[in-house]
C-alpha cells in the first residue's frame, strides 16, 4: 500500500471579513478534541444552503432551511459529538437557543445565525455545555490560519484529520479568496452524506445567484461521494459571501470564473471525505462515460460505488472485473453489454462482452501500491458522463461502526 494522502489544508489566502474559533466545551468526552466552532462575518452576508434529502432531517437543518437563501447572515455556529437529530420539539428549540446564544455572544440578531450539528442521533443537546462553548469561542475569534484550523477541527467526529481547502480569486478581484472547510468519514451517501461543509468568500453575490452556484457545485461534487451509501439526517453545505473584497456584482465572465473555483474547492473537500472513510485503505474513483442520460450515468456510478463486493475486492487488491460489470448490470439502466468497456487503473479488463487478457498480477500490484484506484466504464450509448468518489470496505470499518454508540 502507498502512503495516505496529506490532509486537505489551506493553500492560499483566507477571505477577508471572517473570524474563526474552535474550542472544547464537553460535548465530546475527550478534552483534547474541539467540539464547538464559530465562524463570524464582520458584516451581514449573503448565505445559501444545500441540505440532506433524508425525511428525518435534524433540527439544525430545519432551522437553516428556514433562513436560507438570505442576504443577512453573520454567524455559523456548529457543534460535534451530538447531531440534535430525531429530538422532536425540544431539538428545534435547542437549535434556536443555540442560534440565540451565538447571536448574543457575537453582537448579532438571532435570525442572523445558522446552526450546524453532527454526532450521535437521538440525544438532546447539553445546552449548558453548548452555552459555555459559545462563550469560550466568541472570546477566541481570530482571522489567521490557526483559527481556521481550530474551527475545522471543531466539526470533526470520526474524521482522522480536518478538511480545509482555499483558492485565491485574483482572476475575479484583487485579494479575493474562497475558503472551504468540511467534515465527514462515514454515513456517507449521495444527496447528501453525513457531512458538513462551509464555504466562505469575500466577493459579492446575491442570494439567488449564491443558491444557484452552490446547488450546481454540490451536484457535481458532494452529491457524488459515498462510503457506504447511508444518507444522514444532518448533511448541510453552506455558502457565505460578504462582499468585503469587492462591492460590485460579478460580471458574467467573473461569475463563470467563480463557479469554476467553487467547484474546484468543493471537489477537493468532497474527495477528502471518502479518502478519510472509516477504515479506508483506498480512495476509489468511478468514472462512467457514454450513457444516454445524466441520470443513467449517475445511477450506474452510484451502484458500482456502493457495492460491498466491489469495495472489498479493492481492499484485497483483487482485479475482480466481474463484480464491477455485474454491479453496473443491476443498476436498472438498459444498455448493450457488448458495447461496454472496463479499465482498472488503466488496464483494460473487459470489452465486447468478454474479458480481455491482461497481467492480473500487475493489476493487483497497481491497486495495492496506490491509495487511489480508478474504475473507468464506457457504455458507448451517448454523451452523458459522471465521476463518483468512494472508499473501500475493510474490517476496521465494521469494527468502528459496531462499537459506535447510536
Amino acid at each position: 500500500m502507498g502512503d495516505y494522502p496529506e490532509p486537505v489544508e489551506t493553500r492560499h489566502s483566507i477571505p477577508q471579513g471572517f473570524r474563526f474559533a474552535g474550542v472544547h466545551c464537553g460535548v465530546k468526552r475527550n478534552p483534547n478534541k474541539q467540539d464547538l466552532s464559530l465562524i463570524v462575518a464582520d458584516r451581514p452576508s449573503v448565505a445559501a444552503g444545500v441540505y440532506t434529502a433524508n425525511l428525518f432531517s435534524a433540527a439544525p437543518v430545519q432551522l437553516d432551511r428556514e433562513r436560507t437563501p438570505s442576504r443577512d447572515i453573520r454567524i455559523v455556529v456548529a457543534n460535534s459529538g451530538n447531531a440534535n437529530a430525531c429530538t422532536g420539539d425540544r431539538g428545534l428549540e435547542d437549535a434556536r437557543q443555540m442560534a440565540a446564544l451565538a447571536a448574543k455572544a457575537c453582537g448579532a440578531r438571532d435570525t442572523q445565525v445558522l446552526v450546524l450539528s453532527t454526532g450521535i442521533i437521538g440525544e438532546p443537546l447539553p445546552m449548558e455545555r453548548i452555552q459555555r462553548g459559545i462563550e469560550l469561542a466568541s472570546a477566541e475569534l481570530g482571522r489567521d490560519a490557526e483559527h481556521v484550523i481550530e474551527a475545522a477541527r471543531g466539526i470533526m467526529t470520526t474524521d482522522s484529520s480536518h478538511k480545509l481547502f482555499s483558492r485565491g480569486l485574483e482572476d475575479i478581484f484583487p485579494n479575493a479568496a474562497l475558503l472551504g472547510l468540511a467534515k465527514g468519514a462515514a454515513m456517507i451517501g449521495p444527496r447528501m452524506a453525513t457531512m458538513l461543509g462551509v464555504l466562505l468568500t469575500d466577493v459579492t453575490l446575491d442570494p439567488t445567484e449564491a443558491q444557484d452556484l452552490l446547488s450546481q457545485a454540490v451536484e457535481r461534487t458532494f452529491n457524488c461521494i459515498s462510503v457506504e451509501g447511508h444518507m444522514s439526517t444532518n448533511d448541510t453545505v453552506l455558502l457565505l459571501a460578504n462582499g468585503e473584497a469587492a462591492a460590485s456584482p460579478l460580471s458574467q465572465t467573473q461569475r463563470m470564473a467563480f463557479a469554476q473555483n467553487l467547484e474546484i474547492v468543493c471537489e477537493e473537500l468532497a474527495r477528502a471525505i471518502p479518502s478519510d472513510g472509516e477504515g479506508a485503505t483506498h480512495l476509489i474513483v468511478v468514472s462512467v462515460r457514454g450513457c444516454k442520460t445524466d441520470a443513467d450515468a449517475r445511477r450506474i456510478a452510484e451502484t458500482v460505488s456502493n457495492s460491498p463486493l466491489v469495495k472489498t475486492a479493492i481492499t484485497g487488491a483483487d482485479p475482480n472485473w466481474g463484480r464491477i460489470v455485474s454491479a453496473a448490470g443491476y443498476a436498472g439502466v438498459p444498455f448493450d453489454v457488448n458495447q461496454v468497456t472496463l479499465d482498472l487503473n488503466g488496464y483494460r479488463l473487459f470489452q465486447a462482452g468478454a474479458p480481455v487478457r491482461c497481467d492480473s498480477h500487475a493489476v493487483s500490484h497497481s491497486i495495492r501500491d496506490q491509495f487511489e484506484t480508478r474504475i473507468d466504464l464506457d457504455f458507448s450509448q451517448g454523451d452523458a458522463s459522471i465521476r463518483f468518489w468512494t472508499s473501500d470496505l475493510t474490517a476496521e470499518y465494521i469494527r468502528l461502526n459496531a462499537d459506535y454508540h447510536t
